[in-house]
């Protein structure tokens, strides 16, 4: 009876709390990760065996991947439209949102990518003079849209960085990410944070292992973190501040004496205006850039299609004739295949080795198949090259020249690292391969006219063989064959332009022309018609990365730490894995920035939830407020926070920050395991709670949380919004900002949905019953 009755007051405290739910639903699967999207209503989950489940907000599902890789991180574009998923093995994949493929697969970290966050410019954040800044792109007015990935059977995932099987996923992928700029940041296990552009263009990264830090009331002693790993990061939406959480070891580099040798969790503040002062002109080199390094990518596929193509047909050719030197030899002869056919081409009989391979050993059907393959390699190479190849070598030469053009205003693009010599050598790179591909072009014609022409007369040579002995040989052009044995047979034109390491002659005249020509382009190297196409490709390919490098790095050094705050020691070695801290990391409009503000500074607050035995304190939880702006070093003065006391019935599950300054926490009942427990959902007012002041008088003293008295949370109305929950639960706990809604999963395997928000009126007399 007793427990009937506690059932029917948890019933009707569900039925009167203020969070609507919106459906509860089975799950056969148990979730590690689950975000939001950030523009529709669509969650994305990660399973414990790292299968990707895309569901609407009615529980359809969508589709459901297994990248065949272990999921370690996940977050969405800004827009809504991709899905980063971090690996065990350090790398970033970026799905598309409508159909789960692939678009593309960045080596960002050596180890395992532990969080990611991605942020995008504020349009409020943007001083007006901005407006004139504004960077249009060009190509499209020169150019009909960018070619896309050629089909590419049979070759392995890997072979580009780009989905195979998706061919619409470049020009896609590049006008969804270039609306407005936003950066992708990745922190991995070994300290570092990888900072990229759009996603895929790399613009800068940092070890926290030895950037110097600043560590105030500690006079002129250098600090350190060591053995350093990330647990999360967040870049501030005015692009200007990174507030990155992390454990390790705080190391006074000057004197030994000062270290301290336990572990213990940071609250990193990072500088990175350098992505605000200069997002236009990051914008604009990396618009220019990643296009470049897309099209690269169909550049290398084109040429892996090619080679593909044309090496089935060789092998099938010299399958077939690799008979006629055995019957030559079995025959008692000396002679080689180049002989035979001579012979046969000027002489009026055939020997009995050639009689035998063209009536026997080849035959008609044989022949044709022969033909059949070398025209259709041969209308696929020119398909290639005409659709995809020459178009994204000629748009790649466009941007380089844009590029160049920005290169050498110097004033604006030397700061972020744009080299105008580097940028120059990459575009005589890519003059030198349009002439590369217009050169294998024009091989590849001639080639497949001599094919043509060879296999028409040995058909008619067959012919006659296969019905009467031959007194007559068949009219040909025989200038036309004799090339073709000379070339064809000894060496493959086709062949040495898509070999890496193979130098290609050429004789006196053509190089002559070639040094005019190149006289008269302005460019350098008068012998890069020696090298192959693919060789030039390679070289391109060096110059790109030596170009681009140079911005990555410079943006780099100009990353630094504004301040450090330790928040509590660690001494559990389970604790030190990110799965099990439980963060949250957001950014607020400052509440005294006024509405037509065109630019404003964002309060940076940080929750958390301390150990057990931490810092002295039991189920307690921390709220961070940085209030500081963010030109300056980080100071004490700007940081406040409270400490919040949990019920000692209850543990903290999993927390995360909500918009308008708001906390939702997800309380659990500690119960025994036989019988079933209660769980509650807690969203507070952070303007509620009293900031104090955080402060401490030597670096002895470095965690000033210790000093903090812990206010106990009271489960009523008083503090918040309280709804009681019919399941245990357990993380994550996944809430949208946009859509207003929290995602909570039992371990029942159940999927709650709440809707958080509602209308004030109807819950401001409503009670839970939890004392």
């Amino acid at each position: 009876m007793a427990e009937e009755l506690m059932e029917e007051a948890s019933t009707a405290a569900a039925a009167a709390t203020p969070f609507q739910l919106q459906f509860d639903k089975p799950i056969p699967f148990q979730i590690k990760m689950a975000e939001w999207n950030p523009e529709k209503d669509l969650l994305a989950m990660v399973t414990d065996d790292s299968k990707v489940l895309l569901h609407r907000f009615n529980w359809q599902r969508l589709w459901t991947i297994s990248p065949g890789k272990h999921i370690t991180s996940i977050c969405w574009s800004p827009d809504g439209k991709i899905i980063a998923l971090g690996t065990e093995d350090g790398l970033v994949l970026l799905h598309d949102v409508e159909n789960g493929k692939m678009l593309r697969t960045i080596k960002s970290h050596d180890v395992a990518i532990v969080c990611l966050n991605w942020a995008e410019d504020d349009p409020l954040s943007r001083p007006d003079k901005d407006e004139f800044l504004s960077y249009e792109d060009r190509t499209t007015r020169f150019f009909p849209p960018a070619p896309v990935m050629p089909r590419i059977g049979g070759l392995s995932s890997g072979d580009t960085g780009l989905a195979d099987e998706n061919e619409e996923a470049i020009p896609e992928f590049c006008s969804a990410s270039c609306q407005r700029f936003n950066i992708l940041c990745s922190g991995g296990k070994d300290g570092c944070v990888c900072f990229s552009i759009f996603g895929i263009f790399p613009v800068g990264k940092i070890n926290i292992n030895k950037i110097p830090i600043s560590v105030e009331s500690s006079g002129k002693r250098n600090y350190q973190l060591q053995d350093a790993s990330i647990s999360k990061v967040s870049l501030s939406r005015n692009l200007q501040k990174l507030v990155l959480l992390c454990y390790g070891k705080l190391v006074d580099t000057n004197s030994l004496s000062h270290n301290y040798e336990t572990a213990a969790l940071h609250c990193l503040y990072l500088d990175t205006s350098i992505f605000f002062n200069r997002k236009n002109e990051l914008h604009q080199v990396s618009q220019q850039a990643s296009s470049i390094q897309d099209l690269v990518e169909v550049v290398r596929a084109s040429i892996s299609l090619i080679s593909k193509q044309w090496s089935n047909a060789m092998n099938l050719f010299r399958e077939k004739f690799s008979a006629l030197p055995n019957l030559i030899a079995a025959h008692g002869a000396e002679s080689s295949s180049e002989d035979e056919f001579l012979s046969l081409l000027f002489g009026t009989r055939t020997s009995p080795a050639l009689h035998q391979f063209l009536a026997s050993s080849l035959g008609e059907a044989g022949l044709k198949r022969i033909a059949k393959a070398v025209d259709s390699a041969g209308r696929e190479i020119r398909g290639v090259v005409s659709e995809h190849l020459q178009p994204a070598v000629e748009i790649i030469s466009f941007r380089l020249a844009e590029l160049r053009g920005l290169a050498r205003w110097r004033s604006r693009f030397q700061i972020i690292g744009l080299d105008e010599k580097l940028i120059d050598g990459v575009t005589e790179s890519i003059g030198m391969l349009v002439v590369q591909v217009e050169r294998f072009s024009r091989v590849a014609a001639t080639v497949l006219y001599l094919f043509q022409n060879f296999f028409t007369w040995v058909l008619k040579c067959v012919k006659i063989l296969l019905n009467e002995p031959i007194d007559q040989v068949p009219a040909a052009n025989s200038e036309l064959v004799v090339i073709f044995l000379k070339f064809l047979l000894d060496k493959d034109p086709i062949k040495q332009l898509l070999e890496a390491d193979e130098r290609i002659d050429c004789d006196m005249d053509t190089a002559r022309h070639v040094e005019q020509l190149v006289v008269f382009g302005g460019f350098t190297d008068t012998h890069f018609l020696e090298r192959s196409l693919v060789k030039q490709f390679n070289e391109l390919e060096d110059s790109l990365k030596e170009a681009f490098l140079m911005p990555f790095t410079t943006i780099s050094s100009q990353i630094h730490c504004q301040g450090l705050l330790p928040l509590y020691p660690v001494t559990s070695a389970d604790t030190l894995s990110s799965t099990c801290t439980l963060t949250s990391i957001s950014f607020y409009k400052d509440e005294d920035s006024q509405p037509e503000e065109s630019s404003y500074n964002l309060t940076g607050y940080v929750c958390f939830k301390i150990p057990d035995g931490s810092l002295n304190k039991r189920n307690c939880i921390g709220v961070i407020k940085d209030s500081g702006n963010c030109y300056t070093t980080l100071s004490m003065a700007s940081l406040s926070g409270f400490l919040l006391h949990m019920p000692d019935e209850y543990e903290c599950v999993d927390l995360s920050l909500y918009k308008d300054n708001q906390i939702v926490l997800l309380l659990s009942e500690r119960s025994p395991s036989d019988s079933p427990g209660r769980s509650w959902m807690v969203m507070l007012q952070t303007q509620s709670f009293s900031f104090t002041p955080l402060s401490r008088t030597s670096p002895s003293n470095i965690y000033s949380l210790q000093k903090l008295a812990a206010l106990n949370l009271q489960l009523d109305t008083d503090y918040g919004k309280v709804r009681s929950i019919p399941h245990t639960v357990s993380a994550p706990l996944a809430v949208s900002e946009s859509r207003g809604v929290a995602c909570v999963f039992s371990s029942r395997r159940h999927a709650l949905v709440y809707i958080l928000d509602e209308d004030e009126d109807e819950d401001e007399d409503e009670v839970s019953d939890m004392e």
